[in-house]
């Protein structure tokens, strides 16, 4: 019975200390979390530019085939689109 009343009072002690180091670990999240957000739609328009950039032969030029390059488009606004659901659904999560 002393065993396992000292090994207790031995765990709460070592567990304690974890439990006090949370605290500071919330705002440092909470910086990253405001970074990204506003780091996020920049980052997202340079990657939609580019996109189109890539995209954009399909629509001029000798090769010129609309189909191809809307179908192409329309693909990478769902996958951009997918991308920014599961972002904003991990940061209402989060934080």
């Amino acid at each position: 019975m002393k065993k396992s009343i000292l090994a207790l009072a031995a765990l709460l002690f070592i567990t304690a200390p974890a439990f006090a180091q949370i605290g500071g670990i919330e705002d440092s999240v909470n910086d990253v979390g405001d970074t990204i957000r506003a780091i996020f739609p920049i980052l997202l328009g340079v990657i939609f530019l580019v996109g189109f950039l890539f995209n954009a032969g399909h629509f001029f030029g000798e090769n010129a085939d609309l189909k191809k390059g809307i179908t192409r488009v329309l693909v990478f606004v769902l996958i951009a689109g997918a991308v920014v659901g599961i972002f904003t659904y991990l940061i209402s999560i989060v934080v």
